[in-house]
């Protein structure tokens, strides 16, 4: 020991907080912690202290009608993750993310998009390994079916299909006020959105444009699902063509095409193939929208786009990932279109590539 050392020093220096490490400890309890958030929205912990911010643990237990020891358990868990507050008093509050984001219950809200996360997505993750060693979506063996992709497979099972077009459609929400607005819109006559699911985007459009209608083209099981959604809501404007996006030739008649959240789930070849069959139907002037995640131009950032990528390679699809722009740009102009260029700096990570045929 030194004697001359200053005994009101500490023994050693602080150190600051390396963000990475800080990363990594969250990252591998992310798991756990998802779950236990998804957990509290199944109980309505958000949206009851949402309309009770300072409720003690009694009320909540009370209101959950859980065992005292699993909530305590539960409570932890999320105040760990910053989204519920304990304050010195024992009192619980919604932290300002949570208040905003999984408290309210509209068509957007986060509930429906952590829930098909929940039963659909992440469960699938626990084949990483043998799906990306083999190169084959191995998880889809977990759906019932022999099709050879997730939505296909999906028809045989109604009951997970709603979930995850509900889910669908509320993160499509997240990000579709940014692609309703858009200008070029305002000037489409007949649109035709191509595996456009529900028909969320196309009834979106539809009531922000007055002169737009949209012809949403998906298989089947889930036109039925568009029908429901575009009769309520923008009556005959939105209309219905089921097929097969590679086998059915599309619709004609129309002036502009739009794929949303579609072409990520197949490859190069692919989806030059399907610009090129929207390029056929269009007339001289007609536009190709292709809207979703873009990863970085160096494909290194990117958290939505990296599980997006993930997931269509897991369970979906086995192919295709969140291109950056520059790919949806050459495989456009190799279609046939001209003018190609992409609008950024849209929410969540997506990009807005537009074509015009020549």
């Amino acid at each position: 020991m030194n004697p001359s050392a200053d005994a009101t020093q500490p023994l050693a220096q602080s150190v600051q907080p390396d963000p990475i490490a800080e990363r990594f400890h969250f990252l591998v309890n992310a798991p756990a912690l998802f779950n236990a958030v998804v957990t509290a929205l199944e109980w309505d912990v958000f949206a009851f202290l949402a309309d009770r911010p300072g409720a003690s643990f009694e009320e909540l237990r009370n209101f959950t009608g859980v065992p005292a020891h699993s909530l305590r358990v539960l409570l932890h868990a999320v105040c760990t993750t910053g989204l519920l507050e304990r304050r010195e008093d024992g009192t619980y509050h919604n932290a300002r993310v949570a208040e905003e984001l999984l408290a309210p219950d509209g068509p957007d809200s986060w509930r429906h998009i952590l829930a098909g996360w929940k039963e659909i997505y992440y469960p699938a993750f626990a084949h990483m390994s043998e799906a990306l060693g083999s190169g084959k979506n191995t998880a889809l063996a977990a759906h019932e079916g022999d099709e050879p992709t997730l939505y296909q497979r999906l028809s045989h099972n109604p009951a997970l299909e709603a979930v995850f077009h509900r889910s669908m459609s509320a993160f499509t929400l997240k990000s579709l006020d940014a692609l309703v607005e858009c200008e070029e819109f305002a000037t489409v006559r007949h649109l035709l959105d191509v595996g456009g699911g529900d028909g969320t985007t196309s009834v979106r459009l539809a009531a922000r444009h007055p002169n737009l209608s949209s012809t949403v083209f998906d298989i089947p099981s889930v036109s039925e699902l568009a029908a429901r959604n575009s009769a309520r809501e923008v009556g005959d404007r939105v209309r219905l063509h089921p097929g097969d996006l590679f086998v059915d030739p599309f619709p004609s008649g129309v002036d502009a095409v739009l794929f949303s959240h579609v072409l990520e789930i197949f490859s190069g070849e692919q989806i030059t193939e399907l610009l090129a069959k929207a390029h056929s139907v269009l007339p001289s002037g007609g536009r190709v929208f292709i809207y979703g995640y873009n990863v970085s131009d160096d494909e290194t950032r990117g958290w939505y786009s990296a599980r997006l990528s993930l997931y269509l390679n897991v369970l979906a699809s086995g192919q295709g990932m969140a291109y950056p722009a520059r790919d949806y740009e050459e495989w456009a102009r190799r279609a046939g279109f001209g003018s190609v260029r992409t609008l950024t700096g849209y929410p969540y990570e997506h990009g807005l590539t537009i074509g015009t045929k020549p």
